[in-house]
């Protein structure tokens, strides 16, 4: 989902997953694959029952709910979101997802990469919005329209439009953000690259440190502050995207684990879950049938 931390290249038009006929009477579940963008993922979602056990994201979650009743955990309660409410989950919260009623639901939703938002923020830390549901305003609505267009094509100007709209909707929703000390964002940034460009190999605490000149706790505050996730868990989801790629590409599950650099298949299966709410396996039975 993710990510100028590792995002899937532009997709050259959005694309409709038949998942199932869940009742067996014509109702589908499906996954609608938006156009993508460095930085922004979109996709549409249709599911009955418990659609996602709990994982997490090194992404903001912003969605909005079409049809039926979503509900979801999230930070110790169980949440309602009706159709026309928008959610937000923040980076690296816990969260499940299913129908709240016995109807199917259905929602659009944005994986947005924090460097997207904090590229708005001039070092600022990632602003934090409390309650997940949000009734949005009309011109929080005319505003957002781009971030859940499917079919909409970003080039670099209107991509970075969009990502004005985000920040400004998650620092109007977050409350009136305080005064904030800059963050040593030149800095982070060594970190974010050398970890984005070999996630295979592990970086030590003090590689990171002669990479930015901070201090092992300084740099795990303000990287998560800056990036909404911690250095570890970063690199973690990128080693989560080669093998999503190579699963696309049909390597076996144990190959992408190990050129992955997951210690094991079983490791990287646990992550994987933890991250996408599903086995890998079954994923990528998900794209074999998309395919």
């Amino acid at each position: 989902m993710r990510k100028t931390g590792a995002p899937r290249p532009p997709s050259s038009q959005s694309s409709e997953w038949v998942l199932r006929d869940a009742a067996g009477d014509g109702t589908r579940e499906y996954m609608r694959l938006g156009r993508s963008a460095h930085g922004l993922e979109r996709v549409e979602w249709r599911f009955v029952g418990q659609a996602f056990s709990p994982h997490r994201h090194d992404s903001y979650a912003i969605g909005l709910t079409l049809e039926g009743v979503q509900t979801f955990r999230y930070r110790g309660a169980r949440r309602i979101c009706l159709p026309g409410e928008c959610h937000v989950l923040h980076p690296d919260e816990l969260h499940d997802g299913g129908a709240g009623s016995a109807a199917p639901f259905a929602y659009r939703i944005a994986y947005v990469d924090p460097t997207l938002v904090q590229a708005q923020l001039g070092g600022s830390p990632l602003p934090f919005v409390t309650d997940p549901v949000v009734r949005l305003t009309d011109a929080q609505r005319r505003h957002l329209s781009p971030v859940w267009d499917l079919d909409d094509v970003l080039d670099e100007m209107a991509l970075a439009e969009v990502g004005a709209a985000i920040a400004d909707f998650l620092l109007e929703t977050s409350g009136s953000p305080s005064p904030r000390t800059a963050l040593p964002i030149a800095a982070l940034e060594r970190a974010r690259a050398l970890l984005y460009a070999e996630p295979a190999t592990p970086r030590s605490a003090a590689e990171l440190e002669r990479a930015t000149g901070l201090d092992r706790w300084t740099l795990a505050r303000q990287f998560r502050a800056a990036f909404g996730t911690s250095p570890t868990r970063y690199r973690t989801m990128r080693q989560l995207d080669h093998v999503r790629l190579s699963i696309r590409r049909h390597c076996p599950l144990a190959e992408a684990s190990h050129a992955a650099g997951f210690c094991d298949q079983s490791h990287m299966t646990r992550m994987f879950t933890r991250v996408y709410g599903v086995p890998p396996a079954r994923w990528g039975a998900r794209v074999a049938t998309a395919q």
